[in-house]
């Protein structure tokens, strides 16, 4: 079976909370009509959120559910 390496699961895990995290601070700015608010909720969850999602992410890699393997047949 092919899993996804640490290394793997960590880059994922990077991208997405810069993604995420700048989506916080830009729904909590709207919200709060601050920046300062913003940039404050979102440097808090930006730490446990990257947390939660890298254990989120290797559990996921380590299980075997919902993959589908196909077989090729050379020509």
């Amino acid at each position: 079976m092919d899993h996804a390496t640490r290394k793997r699961s960590f880059a994922k895990t990077m991208t997405w909370r810069i993604l995420a995290t700048t989506d916080t601070v830009i729904i909590a700015r709207l919200i709060t009509g601050s920046w300062g608010a913003g940039i404050a909720i979102g440097g808090i969850e930006i730490v446990t959120k990257v947390f939660l999602y890298y254990l989120h992410e290797r559990g996921w890699a380590n299980l075997e559910w919902g993959i589908v393997r196909e077989s090729f047949v050379s020509s």
